[in-house]
């Protein structure tokens, strides 16, 4: 996982989506995303824009440099 930064930035997101108790169809209306792409993005099929990085922070309630932690 840590060679993969898609891979890592998506177990992140559902580790911490999970943790707020809320589905990817929550979690995508919170980030005005479709819901599809959030499960590709926590699949580590997306490489993701910055902008959706910041507003998938945002509905985590948390911030992008917390998202990017775990991305080596």
């Amino acid at each position: 996982m840590a060679g993969d930064p898609k891979r890592a930035l998506g177990k992140k997101i559902r580790e911490l989506r999970e943790a707020n108790g809320a589905s990817q169809e929550k979690l995508a209306e919170l980030a005005d995303l479709h819901r599809t792409y959030i499960g590709s993005v926590e699949g580590g099929e997306r490489n993701v824009a910055l902008e959706n990085i910041v507003r998938l922070a945002r509905a985590l309630g948390t911030t992008p440099s917390k998202l990017l932690e775990e991305v080596r």
